[in-house]
């Protein structure tokens, strides 16, 4: 059988040398982090089956909004009191299939959906400030700092918006929403790159 791989087309792959371009400042960059696994979660947080996935990520699963836990390439992303999104360098199908073992008979749900979210990295000193002129949240170091996740919307459009340093954002629209959504950025962030 082939290896298909090869074949695949990131959601923003025709507008790599555009971020690359605009990103050549020190204040802030955009690029695409390609290919994440994303793993959709469903259990009861405090059943023996939330326990078996801790044990499989290696970390417990995140107990309130805005919390993230993880270790290695794998973090767990709270999206609801029964719900998470696990973002992981690993392969995911590989990862669902394990986090569905360790539900077992137990109600809930581990299900591959990296091919739902593409990934946008925004970083630098006005990263923030660049994401303020569009998301609701509020994104000051007192409020939402590294490891912190939400659901929420930039420019009007649904994402999660995910801080995983200082300096250092993810921001997860739908696939179908990339473009706009990098497009956005390119012109929100146009005043710190020239």
């Amino acid at each position: 059988m082939a290896d298909l791989t090869a074949l695949r087309r990131s959601p923003l792959t025709h507008l790599a040398d555009r971020m690359a371009t605009a990103s050549v400042s020190v204040t802030v960059s955009l690029s695409e982090a390609q290919f994440l696994g994303m793993v959709s979660l469903r259990v009861e947080p405090s059943s023996p089956a939330a326990a078996r996935l801790a044990a499989v990520l290696g970390a417990p699963l995140p107990t309130s909004c805005g919390e993230t836990t993880g270790t290695g390439g794998r973090r767990a992303l709270w999206l609801g009191p029964d719900e998470w999104l696990v973002v992981t360098t690993d392969d995911p199908a590989a990862l669902a299939h394990q986090l569905d073992a360790a539900i077992g008979a137990d109600p809930g749900l581990a299900l591959d959906v990296s091919a739902n979210r593409t990934v946008i990295e925004l970083t630098g000193p006005q990263a923030r400030t660049v994401l303020e002129k569009g998301c609701p949240v509020d994104l000051h170091p007192r409020s939402f700092g590294p490891g912190s996740a939400v659901a929420t919307t930039l420019a009007r459009v649904p994402v999660l918006l995910w801080q995983t340093d200082h300096d250092r954002y993810r921001v997860l629209p739908r696939s179908s929403f990339a473009d706009y959504v990098a497009r956005w950025l390119l012109d929100a962030m146009q005043e710190y790159t020239r």
